[in-house]
């Protein structure tokens, strides 16, 4: 007579190979697409939007013809000093206008040879 043995679901388990570990990582992830925000402060208070797009990695053209040159003067001081926290950057890019960038976004080129400075 032939000696039939059952095996438990917990010696099967035992018996198979572990799953084998792919690094396999999602392309969405490391393309995250960059997006630039155009912005016209009124006031100084506007500011403030305009770092959180900086520490959210997305870069800002800023224009700040239509505001008085004291509250222009005092919205570039305060993003010179967040463009600087985050290891940014900032450049004036035309007559009252301003790119801010993140660290993750390198801007090549210079184009401060054709402004006219007041």
């Amino acid at each position: 007579m032939e000696e039939v043995s059952e095996e438990t679901p917990e010696e099967v388990r035992s018996v198979r190979k572990p799953a084998q570990k792919h690094n396999v990582v999602s392309l969405q992830s490391v393309q995250q697409s960059s997006k630039m925000v155009l912005m016209e402060p009124r006031m100084y208070a506007e500011a403030q939007e305009i770092a959180d797009h900086l520490k959210s990695h997305r870069a800002v053209v800023v224009n700040l013809q239509r505001i008085s040159k004291d509250q222009a003067k005092r919205i570039v001081d305060f993003l010179s000093g967040t463009v600087y926290a985050i290891g940014g950057d900032i450049q004036r890019v035309g007559t009252d206008i301003f790119l801010c960038t993140p660290d993750n976004i390198e801007v090549s080129g210079n184009i401060t040879d054709l402004i006219q400075e007041d």
